[in-house]
């Protein structure tokens, strides 16, 4: 089992990003203190053994987190995919954990939902 700690990038006290995580890892993530949880990743962007937002889903819900699925390209986060992340920044309970393959483009969103206008 990976020690899931060791993988999360703090942004905010309320806020931070990982690599891919897997349906196991959500009840550390509760117990770590998490109250939600954000998807960035597409289904099946890293091949067909990569976990499914639907197993994420079920065992974050099983586990008491909120769960938010919001998938994007790596390369490219649309403004609508950006105002969507700045409402789930509002709406959801923190601290909130996003992940993706690698962090980056969840960061990236973050820091772009973030922005002032």
């Amino acid at each position: 089992m990976i020690n899931t700690s060791n993988l999360i990038r703090q942004l905010t006290p309320d806020f931070c990003v990982a690599p891919q995580l897997d349906a196991d890892a959500m009840a550390e993530l509760a117990a770590m203190g998490f109250r939600s949880v954000v998807n960035n990743r597409p289904d099946f962007e890293g091949g067909p053994d990569q976990p499914t937002s639907a197993s994420v889903q079920a065992a974050a819900e099983a586990a008491g987190l909120v769960y938010r699925y919001l998938p994007v390209n790596g390369a490219y986060q649309s403004p609508e995919e950006i105002a969507t992340m700045a409402r789930l920044l509002q709406e959801l309970p923190g601290p909130v954990l996003a992940f993706c393959r690698s962090g980056a483009r969840s960061t990236r969103l973050f820091m772009a939902a973030t922005q002032s206008p």
